[in-house]
């Protein structure tokens, strides 16, 4: 059995090298009968015009393990005058935290996938980082911040687990052979990264600046259409307070007269899955696709101009 059609996603702004390296991989060593080359961003926004077609305009935030994109999109169509990237994703929010545990308490260099777990399970973003900071220094009970995370050793712990308030030992230490992690403003400074790069020496804006520096970007008729469809993709959104926080700063840095709404998907890490599922049922999807036969004629030529990545 042959797979006969293949969408797969692809950077923004990818390289022409890689782009063609690809159609090469596709067309020639797989045989596919036909491919879509597409960001998953575009996939995103085909999945929110379905269920919002009476909108026209929406800015797709994706961040996920690499970089961060901001894009706007205007009746399906990506706007590239407005495009932002961020070089901040969620591998470098987990090597930060492994440095700073690793300076503090643990050598945790080697150990990517545990404190990426650590990450997931305790790290949240502030929606006042100065009072957080004031709380983290606090001591005992005080400290409403500090969390204790039980690593795992793989034999009767499988998966690590942040302890119970109620079960945290403020005195000292537990007396178990259980490996603790006692983490307090790690849990918010690191997602901070997110909102203020420069605070670990990368001189680029944050989401929040970044969202409102693209739709500056776009035509002054279409930017109140772009405030109130601002929608959040990728694994970094499901931070607890991520979409709270990127509400309040946009709304504190938009016009006062702009409705500003941001939308989190059930599901953010699939979402552009499922645009891509929708697409595919798409009766145009065929006028999309690049078949074996027009790459065998026209060569990477018919590739760069339907797929306008």
């Amino acid at each position: 059995m042959y797979i006969s059609t293949l969408m797969i996603t692809e950077p923004y702004f990818n390289f022409t090298s890689i782009q063609e390296s690809m159609n090469e991989i596709l067309f020639e060593e797989y045989q596919f009968q036909a491919a879509l080359r597409i960001n998953a961003g575009s996939l995103s926004a085909h999945r929110y015009f379905h269920e919002n077609s009476q909108e026209l305009c929406c800015i797709v935030v994706d961040s996920g393990f690499s970089f961060t994109h901001i894009v706007p999109y205007c009746r399906g169509k990506k706007m590239k005058d407005g495009i932002c990237r961020i070089n901040v994703g969620g591998k470098l929010l987990t090597n930060h935290l492994k440095e700073i545990i690793s300076y503090r308490q643990l050598h945790v260099m080697d150990e990517t996938h545990v404190i990426n777990q650590v990450k997931e399970d305790v790290c949240y973003v502030s929606q006042d980082f100065y009072n957080d900071m004031h709380t983290a220094q606090l001591k005992g009970e005080d400290n409403t911040v500090m969390r204790d995370y039980v690593l795992p050793d793989f034999s009767s712990i499988k998966k690590g687990f942040c302890k119970p308030r109620e079960e945290m030992n403020f005195t000292g230490k537990y007396k178990s052979g259980e490996q603790i992690l006692r983490l307090a403003n790690e849990r918010f400074a690191v997602p901070e990264m997110l909102f203020h790069p420069s605070d670990i020496g990368i001189q680029e804006m944050g989401i929040p600046e970044a969202l409102v520096n693209s739709i500056n970007n776009m035509p002054e008729e279409m930017q109140p259409h772009f405030y109130k469809n601002i929608v959040l993709t990728g694994g970094n959104t499901l931070f607890p307070g991520f979409r709270d926080r990127v509400y309040k700063e946009v709304r504190s840095l938009a016009p006062t007269d702009f409705q500003v709404s941001v939308v989190q998907p059930p599901n953010p890490i699939s979402y552009p899955w499922e645009g891509g599922k929708l697409l595919a049922e798409n009766p145009d999807f065929d006028e999309m696709v690049v078949t074996r036969e027009d790459y065998e004629e026209n060569g990477h030529f018919i590739c760069e101009e339907k797929f306008d990545i």
